[in-house]
């Protein structure tokens, strides 16, 4: 005999596996942000707790005492983050525009070379980009770290897998007969329809840039241009005591803005999981 199934305990056994999931995925910023209420000696008798202590006040007059400028560190990761994500999204979603719409003659090998790139990893060229950085002065320079995003083959690579299903050529061809220009087909038509791809790649490429510390800490020798992520890396050069709550107060601040990000465009992302499976 076949046994019965039951549709309840399935659902309830998946609906068990997913808090699971959900209470791992968040249970280490809840000790994050608890942590940084938490004294020093508190922290080193007990790494893992839930319940917050009576030190956040104090952990914040110290963190502020060591140099740690939030304002600063905000606005310098702010400005990169935003110019990286912006320039990363657009320029991205136009190269892949061009490699799905136009057909010319070294196209295939051209997105070749995209992927090939691809699997260079990026501190293997540091040396020599440093060296051009030097020579053209323009270290300690916001810039030098917001116009390389111009070229993302990833991100490249990401798009035109989207777009080749999502933008009908039907469209753009009706849109030309109608006198529109290149430029507002891309900007009216594929941009919008490439909404779900821009808004993941838009919180992949924002939290990458904003947690970026190997980048900075080469470029940047000024403190006025520090990020959070090499202000949250110094707080760990006093040679004579750590202090963890202070730490975990940075982090929490350096998290913030990260979480923002996801919840404003989260929305997003769960149209084009459905979008795309709809599709399958």
């Amino acid at each position: 005999m076949k046994s019965k199934k039951n549709p309840a305990v399935y659902k309830a056994i998946i609906f068990i596996i997913c808090v699971f999931l959900a209470i791992l995925s968040v249970m280490p910023f809840v000790i994050m942000i608890v942590n940084s209420t938490r004294s020093t000696t508190e922290i080193q008798a007990h790494a893992v707790s839930l319940i917050p202590s009576k030190y956040f006040m104090n952990n914040l007059k110290i963190l502020l005492g060591k140099s740690f400028n939030p304002a600063v560190g905000f606005k310098n990761s702010l400005l990169i983050s935003v110019g990286v994500t912006v320039l990363t999204t657009y320029f991205s979603a136009l190269t892949a525009y061009g490699l799905v719409v136009y057909d010319w003659k070294f196209k295939d090998a051209f997105f070749s070379f995209i992927v090939a790139v691809m699997m260079i990893p990026s501190q293997l060229v540091m040396i020599g980009f440093y060296q051009m950085v030097y020579k053209l002065h323009l270290t300690n320079n916001l810039w030098v770290l917001i116009l390389p995003a111009i070229a993302a083959p990833s991100v490249v690579f990401f798009m035109r897998q989207y777009m080749k299903p999502a933008l009908s050529l039907e469209i753009v061809e009706s849109a030309r007969i109608d006198g529109a220009g290149e430029f507002y087909i891309f900007n009216a038509i594929a941009l919008p329809i490439m909404k779900p791809a821009i808004a993941t790649q838009a919180i992949f490429a924002f939290v990458n840039s904003w947690n970026e510390l190997f980048r900075p800490l080469v470029l940047l020798t000024d403190q006025k241009n520090y990020t959070l992520p090499i202000m949250i890396s110094l707080l760990r050069g006093d040679i004579y005591k750590t202090e963890y709550g202070s730490v975990y107060l940075g982090l929490t601040l350096t998290a913030l803005p990260l979480i923002v990000v996801y919840l404003l465009l989260s929305k997003y992302i769960i149209a084009g999981v459905a979008l795309g499976s709809v599709k399958g």
